[in-house]
C-alpha cells in the first residue's frame, strides 16, 4: 500500500462522472433521433449539441483543474486522457446526430438501431463505472462487458454495410449512410477505448 502525505483532490472523481453521465444523455438523444420526423430530428439534434458543449465544458474544467491542483488521485496523464477519450464518446454520437439532420435521410435502416442501442448500453455502464474509480471496486466486469460489446457492435456494423450495399440503390444516398454508420463505428470504438484505459489505470493503482 502506497502512503500519502499530500491531500488529494478528489473532486475529479465527481467531474468525470459528470462528463459520463452527459454520455447517457447523448445515446438516449441519438435513439430519439432515429425515430423522429425531419422537424423534431432537428429540435433534437439542437439538444444533442448541447449535451455535447456540455460535456466539453466539463472536460475544460477538468484540464483547468488539473493545471491547479498540485496532487491528483489519479496519474495526471491518466485523468487527462479520460477526460478526453470519454468526450471523443460524445463528439461521434453528436456527430452522427448531425449528419443525420443535415443530410436530411429519408429513410434510416432499421438496423442502425442495433448500433445505437449498444452504445446507449456503453453510456450506461461507463457512467456506472466512473463513481468505483473512487475505490477502484467491482470494475473488471465494467471493462469485459464494453468489449463483448464493441464485437457486437464489430459484428452489426459489418451486417449493416453488407445490407445496405445490397439494398440502397441511389449511390449518393448510400455514401450519406455509409457516413452516419461508420461515425456510429467509431463511437463504439471510443467506449471500449474508455474501458481499456480504466482497466490500465486500475491495473496501475493496485
Amino acid at each position: 500500500m502506497r502512503l500519502r502525505f499530500t491531500p488529494r483532490d478528489t473532486s475529479f472523481f465527481d467531474l468525470l462522472a459528470e462528463l459520463a453521465g452527459h454520455l447517457v444523455v447523448g445515446a438516449n438523444l441519438l435513439g430519439e433521433i432515429l425515430g423522429a420526423s425531419k422537424p423534431d430530428r432537428k429540435a433534437l439534434g439542437k439538444k444533442i449539441s448541447e449535451a455535447e458543449s456540455n460535456a466539453d465544458d466539463v472536460a475544460h474544467t477538468i484540464m483547468r483543474q488539473l493545471n491547479s491542483t498540485f496532487v491528483t488521485p489519479l496519474d495526471r496523464d491518466d485523468i487527462a486522457g479520460l477526460a478526453s477519450a470519454l468526450d471523443d464518446c460524445m463528439d461521434y454520437m453528436e456527430e452522427a446526430a448531425d449528419l443525420i439532420v443535415l443530410y436530411k435521410l429519408e429513410e434510416i435502416p432499421r438496423k442502425v438501431s442495433d448500433q445505437i442501442s449498444i452504445l446507449q448500453r456503453c453510456s450506461e455502464l461507463t457512467a456506472e463505472a466512473m463513481p468505483r474509480l473512487r475505490q477502484m471496486n467491482d470494475l473488471s466486469e465494467y471493462w469485459v462487458e464494453i468489449n463483448r460489446l464493441e464485437n457486437q457492435a464489430d459484428k452489426a456494423h459489418r451486417k449493416l454495410l453488407a445490407q445496405m450495399f445490397d439494398e440502397v440503390q441511389d449511390p449518393i444516398q448510400l455514401m450519406k449512410l455509409k457516413e452516419v454508420v461508420e461515425t456510429l463505428e467509431h463511437a463504439a470504438d471510443a467506449f471500449e477505448k474508455v474501458a481499456n484505459m480504466v482497466e490500465t489505470i486500475a491495473l496501475k493503482e493496485s
